[in-house]
């Protein structure tokens, strides 16, 4: 079983002049879910790499048993430290690809014709494709195979706006995830503010926010 993830290159929050990229959970906690099931998991991103963190999911306050076993993983961080290009990877040979998020793919991969194309393969291939919390981010304009956007019709969550007004950045993102997914047609539901929320429609699977990154990548598994 092959799995790819794929990570963001962005690490700039807009003209705050503050750093962003990749939340650490949302990586560790699918990372783990499938590393502990047997899968091969590859790691890519735009600019191949170490993909840049988010200062803020490195906290004290932002730990979990996912993340405190990653820093003690040197495997892992080597992996990490070494993605590959993403322009170099298809979705040939991979059985499943998820997003973690993190802000960063609301710059690069939401706009990311690599991304694009790679999700449009997976979904015509009917394999699995998963994104967490702004990772959702990567359907902006990702279409399904009747050229309408993918997540039309199609029962979808993400990074709510009020989860993002929380923490301070609605003014500052690029687009909201929530009021994208419903321009595009999705079917959008949430759960509370902050606490696991995951919606599975048909091969498609989406978590709300950080804490749901360990049960959107169980979900992906179940399908698998």
């Amino acid at each position: 079983m092959k799995i790819l993830m794929v990570l963001t290159s962005h690490d700039q929050l807009g003209d705050t002049g503050k750093k962003t990229g990749f939340w650490l959970e949302e990586f560790a906690a699918p990372y783990y879910v499938f590393k502990d099931a047997g899968a091969e998991i590859t790691l890519a991103s735009p600019k191949g790499g170490q993909p840049p963190l988010d200062p803020n999911s490195d906290s004290d306050d932002s730990q979990t048993e996912a993340t405190k076993r990653f820093k003690g993983d040197d495997a892992a961080q080597k992996e990490l430290a070494n993605t590959e290009v993403l322009s170099g990877i298809s979705a040939d040979g991979f059985d499943a690809v998820f997003y973690p998020g993190g802000h960063g793919p609301l710059w690069d991969l939401a706009e990311d014709k690599d991304s694009i194309a790679l999700i449009e393969s997976f979904t015509k291939l009917d394999r699995p494709v998963s994104a967490v919390c702004h990772a959702p981010a990567v359907f902006k304009h990702t279409k399904g195979a009747d050229g309408k956007p993918l997540v039309s019709g199609k029962t979808v969550t993400g990074f709510t706006n009020t989860e993002e007004e929380g923490v301070g950045l609605t003014d500052i993102v690029p687009f909201l995830v929530e009021d994208m997914l419903k321009a595009n047609g999705g079917n959008y539901e949430k759960g509370d503010d902050w606490a696991s929320f995951v919606v599975t429609d048909g091969k498609l699977v989406t978590g709300q926010n950080p804490a749901s990154s360990e049960e959107a990548a169980k979900k992906l598994m179940a399908l698998l």
